[in-house]
């Protein structure tokens, strides 16, 4: 299994907005999500930031990503968060939330 933390801006005017779409995800991309091998997944909101944590228990992380990232309906979701974060201009390239370094954990 392996921990991942992301983050990204959202904007301000959008937190609301942002809020309502995630108390009702759509159910094709909860089942997404799933079959892509996300387990735990969390989305938490701090001063203009959020903070992404999910578990990965897949054997191939980038296939199953690049599976979630071609279906539609994920990307009809992502169309509509899009104009509503704004990413780090840190982040890698190809990224849109930032991957995060874990620096501390115990069970």
């Amino acid at each position: 299994m392996q921990r991942h933390g992301q983050v990204i801006r959202v904007l301000p005017e959008k937190l609301e907005e942002y809020k309502a779409y995630h108390a009702r995800v759509w159910p094709e991309v909860l089942e997404k999500i799933q079959d892509c091998r996300i387990r735990n997944y969390s989305i938490y909101h701090k001063d203009g930031f959020l903070f992404a944590y999910f578990e990965y228990v897949g054997d191939d992380f980038e296939a199953d990503m690049a599976k979630m990232a071609a279906d539609p309906k994920t990307q009809e979701w992502w169309a509509i968060m899009r104009p509503l974060q704004q990413p780090l201009e840190s982040r890698a390239e190809g990224e849109w939330w930032a991957e995060m370094q874990e620096v501390f954990h115990t069970d």
